[in-house]
């Protein structure tokens, strides 16, 4: 179990790592969305897990005609 427990660890980290680089583009003007609002700080680890409904979220890069990004959105998805 040692393994499995280094695993989420690993996988804990890597989530952590993946926000801070999203906080990042809000810092330099990118607006990060989760369900269509600015999320809040306790929003940012529901886009790495499924729902009890199914639902996971997917991530969605909106750029603008130029090829710069816009914004960022997560928007929850089911597979049915």
């Amino acid at each position: 179990m040692e393994m499995q427990g280094d695993m989420e660890k690993q996988n804990r980290r890597k989530e952590q790592e993946y926000i801070k680089g999203l906080k990042r583009y809000e810092q330099k003007g990118i607006p990060v969305y989760i369900d269509g609002k600015k999320p809040e700080e306790e929003d940012w680890e529901k886009i790495f897990q499924i729902q009890e409904d199914g639902g996971f979220y997917m991530s969605d890069f909106i750029g603008l005609e130029d090829g710069k990004l816009r914004e960022i959105h997560f928007d929850k998805v089911y597979n049915h």
